[in-house]
């Protein structure tokens, strides 16, 4: 069980921070976690989560594994696995996510493709071709 923890506390970490009242231009990449609470205008490439907090502001194209927006993001997001807008996010531009959650308060304003992962597509394509269908006869 203390490794189930540990193992969650790691993952929630914050490994670089652009704190309040910090404001950054450039290309930002990073290969862990990623939290700004200031303002960034340029592109994020992060391999873990890129967390936007609630008085932040990223005029950014961001790609990476998971991203959070609980303030503005004015730019496109790429998520490898989940983009989450909580109730006070709003994010201004396309969405490309394996999953997309909106919480009732959070804005989107663009629009949205999801896409099955490859080895998720390959298995269902597998059973699909696996499994014989069958109807029942009309009698």
């Amino acid at each position: 069980m203390k490794k189930k923890n540990k193992h969650k506390r790691a993952s929630q970490r914050t490994d670089t921070l652009i704190g309040p009242g910090s404001e950054m231009e450039g290309v930002l990449q990073c290969e862990d976690n990623l939290r700004i609470d200031g303002r960034f205008n340029g592109s994020i490439e992060s391999q873990g989560c890129v967390t936007i907090g609630e008085e932040a502001i990223a005029r950014s194209n961001i790609s990476a594994r998971e991203v959070i927006v609980a303030g503005k993001v004015y730019g496109d997001v790429t998520a490898e696995s989940r983009l989450t807008i909580t109730p006070t996010g709003q994010m201004y531009g396309d969405v490309y996510a394996a999953s997309l959650i909106v919480m009732e308060g959070g804005l989107l304003n663009g629009a949205s493709r999801m896409e099955e992962q490859n080895s998720t597509q390959t298995t269902l394509e597998s059973k699909e071709t696996a499994l014989p269908v069958q109807r029942s006869e009309a009698g």
